[in-house]
């Protein structure tokens, strides 16, 4: 029996390159790594990470454009607003024939 070929749409394509994307970067991959077993408010991550809040809301939006991550904001006791991150639970199936099948329908220049 031959195997099966899911064909992508465009739209799965540049959901595919808009994650790849998101997961090249390392400081993005560690913000996964420290969301895997719980939430964690903004500067909480970023002490654990060790970079400014500013840095790591840069990558905290391309993680949520991705969609890996969601953010919201959430009042303490004291009536501070504190920003929650968590990881939305994700698999990807990366094979040769996926990469090969994307690929085709990218366009001839990219930048």
């Amino acid at each position: 029996m031959a195997p099966v070929i899911k064909y992508l749409h465009m739209k799965e394509i540049n959901d595919l390159l808009t994650i790849l994307e998101a997961l090249s970067n390392p400081y993005r991959m560690k913000i996964i790594a420290e969301l895997l077993h719980e939430r964690q408010y903004v500067s909480q991550l970023a002490r654990n990470l060790g970079i400014s809040r500013p840095l790591l809301y840069l990558h905290l939006q391309k993680l949520e454009e991705a969609g890996l991550v969601k953010g919201s904001l959430e009042m303490s006791e004291d009536g501070k607003a504190m920003k929650y991150y968590g990881l939305i639970p994700f698999h990807i199936s990366l094979t040769e024939k996926l990469v090969a099948e994307a690929a085709a329908h990218l366009p001839e220049k990219t930048s």
